[in-house]
């Protein structure tokens, strides 16, 4: 994967990476900053937080197909000191409020100001 692709990915985010990003992309998690579709290692990686190593992957449905490849990938990125978490698109666009409470809690934080 090159650094190109990561270009084009973030030219053409998901609608729910959209979503996530527009709130992840003002440090409104407690002032983390966050990057998207960045290159560690070989892989890019959707979401992540380099201070607190933390990783979100927001996940379509050709991910059921590639479990083997998404596992070795994780455990390739957990190696390196990240922690990486998973979430369906669908969570994202429907369940949006339980997931920003599950990236508060990755980060250590209690709550997102009002």
């Amino acid at each position: 994967m090159s650094r190109t692709f990561a270009r084009k990915l973030r030219r053409d985010m998901t609608e729910a990476e959209q979503r996530l990003w527009s709130f992840l992309r003002r440090r409104q998690f407690g002032g983390h900053r966050f990057r998207r579709q960045q290159m560690l290692g070989r892989y890019i990686v959707d979401l992540f937080c380099l201070k607190r190593r933390l990783i979100i992957e927001v996940d379509g449905s050709h991910h059921g197909e590639q479990a083997v490849p998404d596992a070795t990938r994780t455990a390739w990125l957990e190696s390196q000191g990240f922690r990486v978490i998973r979430f369906w698109n669908t969570q994202v666009l429907f369940e949006t409020e339980a997931v920003f409470e599950e990236i508060c809690c990755a980060l250590g934080i209690d709550a997102l100001p009002s």
